[in-house]
């Protein structure tokens, strides 16, 4: 992990993982500036030979020139390719960088982070990080040719290397009161597009809802008015960008023509040759492009710092949960001292809530998905090394969602079932005929978010994704809220045989799972209130039954 305490150390951490390669690429750009440095004072030369008729004289010119031409061709090839890499790497490492830290974050993420947020990241921040990179080649290479350059002006001709050497740092301070504004206008606009790629992520995630109550219309226009803060924010960005681009072209045009000038003025003077006229002129025109690259190099690494900083916004979250270093545990009770659950090793036990949300709470502190004093047999759940934790107890609810992918790949995740396991998964959860309906079987592609699934099938495949991932405590939060009530009976009965001898909670006020469950614990107000079987608690906790049957007799 990066020190991420400023965007800038994040950029320099990055310059660091493959300097290897960045220093080899700024090596190929600077002998590419140098040998176009040389070309005008070769040229210079060869006009010269030209006027006192040296033939010899100007053979080798022109041969110098052919050379220089052939190096220029093969470190600009060079150049190109290591500019390519280091734009990869450096983009890619902040991708697998920001991936691996939102994995580790796990359930912290969406709880601190928007959605848009994150995808900017993806979509534009890394194209950003790769350029200030990219351009760390031609810039030190332009900064090289532009110091070259002077020093061939100044030992040829004092006040035109003057000339050159106060006017290019004038011109780098003329655009330098842009970058300031540039970086502001270019932050909010990247925060607004965050904004707009949640808007619109909820957007599309919630059409079938936004349908059936006639709402899509209202967030529509919500989306308008936001996609257009967004272009208008954009359109600020490009006023400042365009008055660079202007200033990169107006800037070295100036300097071009006061160095012409003057040269013109010394050559009528004799004071300096016709050869040296024209290297003088081709020298001025040869700056813009190294002008140009300075005032690009400015502006690719404001964009850099801007997307660091998004980058470095990530990274500086930390886990809300954190595991120990203690041993492995030995296993046994489950126990959440709070509420007093207790989750028995090897029994089917069902957890009804008077109050959803309690359920889901205790399911939470009991898989280490929030604080909570809870024990693992003999060792207490924070003290865990939390991929264990994870390893070993599951927590299942509705929320999982459906990757794109095979169907048996999205079922099976580790890729260590059998066929058979996979069926009897399936049949556990009641989900063979949604495999038998599709074309391609269990070779299938899933959509996005399983799009093509309803709201039942969707929760039969992640029953049967969470009993093939066989943990040693399972514990299912509603698995059969969204099946009718024969699917409901039948998922139960298979249920129970599937985690027989296995240690499993399931969250649920459905009187068919409960009572095929080994125990039911009932809980109101986050507390215990009763425990034992689905019928017993019928008979002798008046609450308890109001629960289960929806107040009905």
């Amino acid at each position: 992990m990066p020190d991420i305490r400023s965007p800038l150390r994040y950029l320099w951490w990055n310059a660091r993982r493959q300097s290897r390669a960045l220093l080899t690429g700024i090596a190929f750009a600077t002998l590419w500036w140098l040998v176009q440095a040389l070309v005008p004072a070769v040229l210079g030369k060869g006009v010269d030979a030209v006027r006192a008729q040296d033939t010899r004289a100007l053979v080798t010119w022109s041969a110098i020139l052919l050379g220089l031409g052939l190096v220029q061709a093969v470190t600009g090839i060079m150049r190109h390719r290591f500019a390519v890499f280091n734009w990869l790497s450096a983009a890619y490492r902040t991708v697998q960088l920001t991936a691996r830290h939102a994995a580790r974050l796990g359930a912290t993420l969406p709880k601190r982070l928007s959605t848009g947020e994150v995808v900017s990241v993806g979509n534009s921040d890394i194209a950003h990080i790769g350029g200030s990179m990219d351009i760390l080649l031609r810039g030190t290479g332009a900064i090289v040719a532009i110091v070259t350059v002077t020093v061939i002006l100044l030992s040829t001709s004092l006040p035109l290397g003057l000339l050159v050497l106060f006017g290019v740092p004038l011109m780098a301070l003329a655009v330098g009161p842009m970058l300031k504004p540039l970086h502001r206008r270019q932050k909010r606009h990247r925060d607004l597009t965050g904004d707009l790629s949640t808007r619109s992520a909820d957007i599309v995630a919630g059409l079938r809802v936004l349908r059936g109550i006639g709402g899509e219309q209202v967030f529509a226009g919500r989306y308008r008015e936001e996609s257009q803060r967004v272009r208008h924010a954009g359109v600020g960005v490009a006023r400042v960008e365009s008055l660079l681009e202007g200033a990169q072209i107006v800037l070295p045009g100036l300097l071009i023509a006061l160095v012409t000038g003057l040269g013109a003025s010394f050559a009528i003077a004799d004071e300096i040759t016709p050869g040296q006229l024209v290297s003088f002129y081709t020298y001025a025109v040869f700056l813009i492009g190294p002008m140009r690259t300075i005032t690009e190099t400015a502006d690719r690494l404001t964009k850099g710092h801007v997307a660091a900083r998004r980058v470095v916004r990530i990274l500086a979250i930390e886990p809300e949960m954190t595991g120990g270093t203690d041993a492995a545990a030995v296993g046994g009770v489950l126990r959440d001292s709070y509420s007093g659950v207790t989750v028995l090793p090897g029994r089917l036990t069902a957890l009804a809530a008077g109050a959803p949300e309690d359920a889901t709470v205790i399911a939470d502190r009991l898989g280490r998905y929030s604080a909570g004093d809870v024990t693992f047999g003999p060792a207490d759940l924070a003290t865990l090394p939390i991929d264990e934790v994870r390893a070993r107890i599951l927590v299942a609810d509705n929320g999982a969602r459906l990757f794109t992918g095979r169907l048996r790949d999205e079922l099976d995740v580790h890729g260590t079932a059998s066929a058979e396991q996979i069926q009897q998964a399936l049949y556990a959860a009641c989900a063979e005929d949604i495999v038998e309906a599709l074309p391609d079987g269990l070779d299938a592609q899933v959509a996005e978010a399983g799009r093509e699934f309803s709201g039942g099938q969707q929760q039969r495949l992640r029953l049967a994704r969470a009993l093939l991932a066989d943990p040693e405590v399972l514990i299912l939060v509603e698995p059969t809220s969204a099946v009718d009530a024969h699917s409901e009976a039948r998922i139960a009965e298979r249920l129970a045989k599937a985690r027989a001898g296995k240690t499993t909670l399931i969250c649920t006020t459905s009187p068919l799972v409960l009572d095929r469950t080994d125990q039911v614990i009932y809980v109101r107000d986050g507390r215990v209130h009763a425990e034992g079987t689905h019928r017993d608690l019928l008979d002798t906790s008046p609450a308890y039954a109001a629960t289960v049957t929806r107040g009905e007799d």
